[in-house]
C-alpha cells in the first residue's frame, strides 16, 4: 500500500508543478513580447530644424534700370550662385573701401597704427567718408597717377591677387582713370571680397575682428540729413531684408557703395554683406530719377527672397516694381 500511495502523491505532484510551471512560463514570454512590443518604444526626438540663413534660390525683382546683377557665396561649402550675369562688372564706388582700410591694416603686422590713421579708417567705413578713405589709400601705396595702361594700382592688385578675384579691373571712365572708386567689379567677386575680409586674409590675424565689428557698426540711412557731400548714412539694403531670425544670430557686416553719376546719368549703388555663413553682393545702375531708396529697396528684396526657410514656408516675390523710376 505504501508504494503506491507514494507513487500517487509523485504523480500529484508531477501533475501540480507542471500546473505551476506553465503559468510562471506564460508570464515570462508574455513579459518578452511586451518589451519587444513596437507600442512600448519611445519615439526619437526629432532633430530641430536647422536656423535660417541664406541659400541659393530663385530671385524676382521688376527692375528698371541699366544694370542688376547679384551673387551668394555659401562661405560653408564655397557654393557660389547667382544671376546669370554675375561675371559682368560695375564700378565699386563706396563698398571698395572695405579692402583699402584691410589693405592698410594687414600690411601694418601687429603695429597700431598712428591714433588719427586709426580713426580715418573707422570713419570711411562707419561713415564712408571720402577724405578719409583717401587719406587710408595713401598709406596703403595708393596713387592717384594714372596706373600702367590696363593695370591696376597696387592695392586693387593685391586684391586681385590675395583674395582670387577673376573679374575686377580699373575704371575705365575717361579723364577719372586711377581712381579707386571707379574700379569694376562684378558680384561674384565682391562676395569673393567678403568672404575675404571674413576669414582673415585681407585684414590679417590681428585687424579682421575690429574691420568686421566697424562694419556691422555701420550708421546712417538714405535720408536727406544723412547724405553729405563728403560722406553719407550706409545702414541699409541687404541689412533690410534680412528677418531677426537671422541678424540675432550674429553680426552682419556691411559695406555699401552708392554715387549718381553725372557722366551716365545713373545711381551706382552696390550692397555687400558678410556673415559667419555666408557673403552676399547686389549691384545696380538704373536712372537717376529713381532716387538712392530704389536701390536699396532692390537689395533688401533680393536677400529676403534668399531666406531660407521662408517665414510661413512661401517665397516672397515682389508683385510690384521696387520703388518709384
Amino acid at each position: 500500500m505504501r508504494p503506491r500511495v507514494t507513487m500517487v502523491f509523485a504523480a500529484t505532484a508531477v501533475l501540480l508543478g507542471g500546473v505551476m510551471l506553465v503559468p510562471a512560463a506564460y508570464a515570462r514570454l508574455s513579459a518578452g513580447e511586451a518589451e519587444a512590443s513596437p507600442e512600448s518604444v519611445a519615439a526619437p526626438t526629432p532633430a530641430p530644424p536647422p536656423p535660417p540663413t541664406l541659400a541659393a534660390g530663385k530671385v524676382s525683382v521688376n527692375f528698371k534700370g541699366e544694370f542688376f546683377s547679384w551673387a551668394l557665396l555659401d562661405r560653408e561649402t564655397d557654393q557660389l550662385a547667382g544671376s546669370k550675369n554675375m561675371a559682368a562688372t560695375s564700378s565699386t564706388e563706396s563698398m571698395l573701401k572695405a579692402w583699402i582700410v584691410a589693405d592698410y591694416l594687414r600690411r601694418l603686422g601687429d603695429k597700431e597704427p598712428p591714433a588719427a590713421m586709426k580713426r580715418m579708417a573707422s570713419t570711411a567705413i562707419r561713415d564712408s567718408n571720402d577724405d578719409a578713405a583717401n587719406k587710408v589709400y595713401a598709406a596703403a601705396g595708393g596713387s592717384y597717377r594714372l596706373p600702367a595702361k590696363g593695370q591696376p594700382g597696387p592695392v586693387v592688385l593685391r586684391a586681385i591677387k590675395l583674395c582670387g578675384l577673376t573679374d575686377t579691373k580699373p575704371g575705365n571712365v575717361k579723364g577719372y582713370e586711377g581712381w579707386w572708386s571707379f574700379t569694376r567689379m562684378s558680384p561674384r567677386d565682391a562676395v569673393r571680397l567678403g568672404d575675404c575680409i571674413a576669414d582673415g586674409t585681407a585684414a590679417g590675424p590681428k585687424w579682421t575682428k575690429w574691420l568686421l565689428t566697424e562694419m556691422s557698426k555701420v550708421r546712417g540711412s538714405t535720408a536727406a540729413k544723412d547724405q553729405k557731400p563728403r560722406e553719407g548714412g550706409g545702414r541699409w539694403g541687404i541689412v533690410d531684408g534680412l528677418p531677426e531670425s537671422i541678424t540675432s544670430q550674429g553680426p552682419v557686416s556691411i559695406k555699401n557703395g552708392w554715387t549718381m553719376l553725372n557722366y551716365d546719368g545713373n545711381w551706382h549703388v552696390n550692397c555687400l554683406a558678410v556673415t559667419e555663413k555666408w557673403s552676399l553682393a547686389v549691384m545696380l545702375r538704373y536712372p537717376r530719377q529713381g532716387g538712392l531708396d530704389y536701390g536699396a529697396d532692390v537689395c533688401a528684396s533680393v536677400a529676403s527672397q534668399l531666406v531660407t526657410p521662408q517665414p510661413g514656408g512661401a517665397l516672397k516675390v515682389p508683385q510690384q516694381p521696387i520703388g518709384k523710376l
